[in-house]
């Protein structure tokens, strides 16, 4: 079957370089997606990622199965029917609220890394912002209005029934070539024309065509993505499990990777739990586990002279944060959670206190355990992937004035340790399955007398004056985020279980 002959002339348009960004405030742009506002024409990876994400590795492996169907198509074919392909293997049958749920919290990051910047900068300098995209709608909708400010975005709309998609696509099919005109016809009419068209290929040009002045985007992974600090808003909270973009040799070495990651990671996990603390530390390097120490961390308590605990306040990281602290100081220091899953409470090596939220409940028994010895506690209450420290509960200040802050950071190349969405009692597993994952702690100096509650300093300044610390010692930014707003941005909820938090 050969493709449709071109109904409008081939025109010669200028390179997006030569577009003129400045005075644009009341002009409206649209631009094509893949390969115009994202540098590489191919979405295969964002398909692949919401099949692994919402779908799980059997979705992702269907997906992988189809693409090679999928490529043939679009070659031969074209572009709408290798799109219809990928749709289905991607979307049949998985729910809505799953796929909503992947374009909220993981989509937006990978997005975020392969901006094109010229158009960027053309795209960011227009007052009204339209977008034109053969991708899914509801796939790419939040990244687009909430972190680009689009106005609108046209895309193809996915065929549902009963609150899952059917992995079919609705009238007037797949957003390309003819259709993305008719579309921005319907959307503007007629009698008016939206001032700049952006595109990357002969697949944009009738709608390029509608357009005043319309620019070529050279599209190629080898062009230097936008700096992602750019963006009108920053991408502080994400989820998922996957580290990097799913290229298809990333995919293959993933899924080649994946049960020898899972026997590595149970080994891990039993030297964790099996191991005198004393030699997990040494356990763990033998494994491919990297633990760096900075700082100089204080010896145990002596009882015998009435010495209290130190609390050791460390910002957040993954759920093995007060593990690691115990590996590198070398013996067991009892942690405080908000919450984790049973499973992880189960498999821990030392002792677990979960705390209700409820400041005259959590008060005496964290007094208590700092009686008994040390503690660790992440006043942050949630993790958090990206450069930022989110607010920190002022409740430990009041407790004691022995405090050292840890300064935390890891790095993962396959795999996150962490999970908003996903059931958290894998997280630990995840994050041992990483080829060489590492955790780099910095014991900070004991915090000074005059600057405790104990010396006259407020509570929440004791908190606020930690968090600088630590996120200085990291060149992490401060926030007065909380866990609330990363699972109102994540998930929806306030990432309450049983008990709600204080107002």
């Amino acid at each position: 079957m050969a493709k449709a002959k071109q109904q409008y002339p081939v025109p010669c348009f200028p390179p997006v370089a030569q577009c003129i960004s400045k005075g644009r405030e009341k002009h409206t742009v649209v631009a094509d997606m893949d390969g115009t506002l994202l540098r590489a024409r191919s979405s295969f990876p964002y398909y692949a990622l919401t099949a692994f994400e919402a779908g799980g590795i059997w979705r992702l492996l269907f997906v992988i199965l189809a693409s090679p169907i999928a490529g043939l198509l679009f070659y031969f074919i074209s572009e709408s029917a290798g799109v219809r392909v990928l749709v289905f293997a991607t979307f049949a049958g998985m729910r809505v609220s799953d796929i909503k749920g992947v374009a909220r919290a993981v989509l937006p990051k990978f997005y975020s890394t392969d901006m094109h910047p010229d158009t960027w900068r053309v795209f960011s300098s227009c007052g009204k912002r339209c977008v034109l995209t053969g991708n899914p709608r509801i796939m790419v909708e939040t990244f687009l209005k909430e972190y680009l400010g689009a106005d609108m975005v046209m895309g193809t709309e996915l065929a549902t029934f009963k609150g899952r998609a059917t992995g079919f696509v609705s009238s007037p099919g797949v957003l390309v070539g003819e259709n993305k005109a008719n579309a921005l016809r319907k959307a503007f009419g007629d009698r008016w024309a939206p001032h700049i068209g952006l595109g990357d290929s002969k697949n944009d040009y009738p709608f390029m065509n509608l357009c005043k002045e319309s620019y070529i985007v050279k599209s190629s992974p080898r062009v230097e993505p936008l700096n992602y600090d750019k963006l009108p808003k920053p991408i502080i909270f994400h989820d998922g499990r996957l580290v990097k973009r799913p290229t298809p040799l990333m995919i293959l070495l993933v899924v080649l990777w994946i049960p020898i990651g899972l026997l590595l990671a149970c080994i891990r996990i039993a030297a964790g739990m099996f191991l005198p603390m004393p030699l997990v530390y040494y356990a763990f390097w033998a494994l491919g586990v990297r633990v760096y120490i900075k700082g100089t961390p204080p010896p145990p308590v002596k009882k015998s002279i009435g010495q209290t605990g130190v609390l050791f306040i460390c910002c957040h990281r993954t759920l093995l944060d007060p593990i690691f602290i115990c590996a590198a100081l070398g013996r067991k220091v009892p942690a405080v959670t908000y919450s984790v899953s049973r499973l992880t409470e189960i498999m821990s090596p030392i002792k677990t206190v979960r705390l209700s939220r409820n400041r005259a409940t959590d008060t005496p028994r964290i007094e208590k355990l700092l009686e008994e010895g040390d503690l660790v506690l992440c006043p942050e209450g949630t993790t958090c992937r990206e450069p930022f420290l989110l607010r920190f509960s002022q409740l430990f200040a009041e407790l004691t004035d022995e405090l050292v802050p840890v300064a935390i950071s890891t790095k993962m190349s396959m795999f996150h340790g962490t999970s908003a969405r996903g059931w958290k009692g894998l997280d630990p597993f995840f994050f041992f399955m990483n080829p060489s994952p590492a955790y780099e702690l910095n014991f900070l100096k004991k915090l000074p007398y005059e600057s405790t509650c104990g010396g006259g300093k407020p509570s929440h300044d004791v908190a606020n004056y930690i968090q600088k610390t630590i996120a200085g010692s990291l060149s992490y930014e401060c926030t007065t985020l909380t866990r609330k707003d990363k699972y109102r941005v994540l998930v929806g909820t306030h990432g309450t279980t049983a008990a709600k938090p204080n107002k």
